[in-house]
């Protein structure tokens, strides 16, 4: 209270206060409440005077060669790092010492040369680390031990002859989504080691602008993963060169044409196991891996939405974990199709391995209707066959009908009869002529011919004046059962 009463008023207080802060940001860099900007000031090194409550710090486009021991405690609550585009060419050991609450750290465009095992060891929590357009020729294979959450990793652009994927392949970065490996020198890529990553590795695995020597097994690998639609693959068509002569630096042809310009490698698909449900059933899966189901083999679960399920801890509605190694899946609905990973993993052998299923759920198919149209059109043409049978196909088979008897044969029907012009007997007890008309019926005679049909012609009737106009009339009872009237011209 007495220091308070020395000054000469409230006002004074504040703009002390106020210039208090103020001293904490450098003159050449901008502060604000979090932030803290020193971008492209020509800084050759570290200002000595950071912002204590800052969460992202830009000190990216200065000439920065070295970073000083310690110098981020000063920074509690730092979440963002950029240093790209300096000179730093290495990294102590104390560098990133304590830093635990980065979570992205951008040294792109620096002159790092390696990559040593103990560079990252205190960013226990970074999730994105970026190193592309350096000058790193290698990788130490416990340079990412300690990064348990990392999940994606830039080193395109750089020298890189070959890679410790060995590393990845232990699985000890379960986050891990994007591997970039992009426009260095790998001139080989262990397609054996690869082939055991999950998917969701390998979609991220970016092995583009590589100088690699062409040989099937690349050219295998990279056509199934186009044909499982990985972004690392898929994305980058035409980027995906190989050398086709070793010693010939220009010989480089794109690896999908790799049969066009090489030689012939056989494919067959890469086809994970599929599994068929309907929507609403309840699904077990099993972890098949060669690994022996002990107490020393640990199981994880990886759903197509990107969901870690392990005994017992990682279980929800949903999904339940068994010791075993198995995965229940209660009631399964369409959002849960798609390719489960297993990754198995024993401690004492120190050996991991992975096992995928594509997993589709379906509504039942509806049971097919009764097509009534297509069965109308199928009775129309089956009618109009039959019609045409009739028409066409002569029932009478008989070689005696096509000869001109005396009388009619006994085993030939009136359809079938040919006509004479020989008038038949005028008697009958059944005849029927009708007068003044030159028409002829044509009657069966039920009794005495069996229904035959006898013959009569104009001439019986002396009114006719067209002697050679023959007409045909069945009698009343066949035409109700024999058809219309048959009109014959004689020529």
């Amino acid at each position: 209270k007495k220091w308070i009463q020395l000054l000469p008023g409230p006002m004074l207080l504040k703009d002390t206060l106020n210039n208090c802060t103020l001293r904490r940001c450098p003159e050449v860099c901008i502060c604000t409440a979090d932030l803290m900007s020193c971008a492209k000031r020509d800084l050759e090194q570290v200002p000595s005077t950071l912002l204590p409550t800052a969460t992202t710090l830009d000190l990216s486009y200065n000439n920065i060669t070295q970073l000083n021991d310690y110098w981020l405690a000063a920074l509690p609550r730092l979440q963002t790092l950029r240093i790209s585009h300096n000179k730093i060419h290495n990294i102590t050991r104390q560098v990133f010492h304590n830093a635990t609450y980065i979570l992205h750290l951008d040294m792109s465009s620096n002159y790092l040369s390696t990559v040593e095992k103990y560079y990252f060891d205190g960013l226990v929590k970074l999730e994105e680390l970026l190193l592309y357009n350096n000058k790193i020729v290698q990788v130490d294979q416990n340079a990412f031990v300690k990064l348990i959450r990392l999940q994606k990793v830039y080193l395109s652009w750089n020298r890189l002859t070959k890679f410790p994927f060995e590393s990845i392949q232990r699985l000890e970065h379960p986050y891990l989504r994007t591997l970039d490996l992009s426009a260095n020198n790998l001139s080989s890529i262990p397609v054996q080691v690869i082939a055991t990553l999950p998917g969701y590795i390998k979609n991220g695995l970016y092995l583009h602008n590589n100088p690699v020597i062409c040989d099937c097994s690349l050219h295998l690998m990279l056509q199934e993963w186009k044909h499982r639609g990985f972004s690392s693959a898929e994305d980058f068509v035409e980027e995906h060169t190989c050398k086709a002569f070793p010693n010939v630096p220009r010989s480089l042809v794109n690896t999908f044409n790799y049969n066009k310009y090489i030689g012939d490698c056989s494919w067959n698909q890469f086809d994970i196991p599929q599994i068929l449900c309907q929507v609403g059933e309840s699904l077990v899966i099993d972890c098949n891996t060669s690994l022996h189901n002990d107490n020393a083999t640990n199981y994880r679960w990886i759903s197509p939405r990107h969901e870690l399920f392990m005994y017992p801890e990682h279980s929800n509605q949903e999904h339940q974990p068994f010791r075993n190694g198995s995965l229940l899946i209660r009631k399964g609905n369409r959002s849960h199709s798609g390719v489960y990973v297993c990754i198995a993993i024993n401690e004492l052998q120190q050996i991991n391995q992975t096992f995928e299923v594509n997993i589709t759920f379906q509504y039942p198919k509806p049971p097919e209707s009764f097509n009534t149209g297509l069965t109308t059109l199928l009775g129309c043409v089956v009618t109009l066959v039959l019609v045409l049978m009739y028409l066409y196909l002569t029932p009478c088979r008989c070689s005696k009908c096509f000869k001109k008897p005396a009388s009619p044969p006994p085993d030939c029907s009136a359809q079938s009869s040919i006509l004479s012009t020989t008038p038949p007997a005028t008697d009958g007890p059944n005849r029927k002529i009708s007068a003044n008309k030159h028409v002829v019926f044509l009657e069966p005679i039920k009794e005495a011919q069996n229904g035959k049909v006898r013959l009569a012609v104009s001439e019986d009737f002396p009114e006719a004046k067209s002697p050679r106009l023959l007409q045909l009339k069945l009698d009343s009872e066949s035409i109700s059962s024999r058809g219309p009237f048959l009109t014959f011209k004689l020529l």
